[in-house]
């Protein structure tokens, strides 16, 4: 192998090391300080429960950012839930929250399943907090093929970090 193409491929080793570090040190910034993550017996329970209430819906790109083998830019994660940076961003600051149990709408969640959406509100308030959104942020559930759904999971999003157009639509 002749000295100049074996120069332009260390170096350019060396350029994607550096970028892969860079895009590592940027996970590990967007991660909290405090995670919670779940045990594979609760993976285990929350998907009987959800079998139980909605059948067994077919995985999503969700499901498998839940079951980390998709990567995601977790920015809070507990027993019920999951936030992350949308991949596809419409506003500086857009992060998704979903639950665990796999509710495919909004409009299939369940009565009883108010004391989870009121928690998934609660989180999206304050992980808005977190990222600085004090001046105000937009909530949008899309729910179905009319409300613009691509991913039946249910799923929250959260856009912030310039002024929001009205109407949205």
């Amino acid at each position: 192998m002749g000295f100049a193409l074996q120069s332009a491929m260390t170096t350019r080793s060396f350029i994607l090391t550096r970028q892969a570090l860079a895009f590592r040190l940027h996970l590990l910034r967007a991660s909290p300080n405090k995670s919670y993550c779940s045990s594979t017996i609760d993976e285990v329970r929350l998907a009987k429960e959800a079998s139980k209430n909605y059948g067994k819906p077919a995985p999503t790109i969700f499901s498998k950012i839940l079951d980390k083998s998709i990567p995601a830019a977790i920015i809070y994660e507990d027993e019920k839930c999951l936030a992350f940076r949308d991949v596809n961003p419409q506003a500086p600051v857009h992060f998704l929250v979903i639950p665990r149990i796999p509710i495919p709408r909004i409009s299939e969640a369940h009565d009883d399943d108010a004391p989870l959406l009121g928690h998934l509100l609660v989180v999206a308030k304050n992980v808005a907090m977190k990222e600085g959104l004090v001046e105000g942020y937009r909530v949008v559930i899309n729910d179905g093929k009319n409300g613009a759904q691509s991913v039946y999971h249910l799923h929250i999003h959260v856009l912030g970090g310039r002024q929001m157009n009205w109407p949205p639509g």
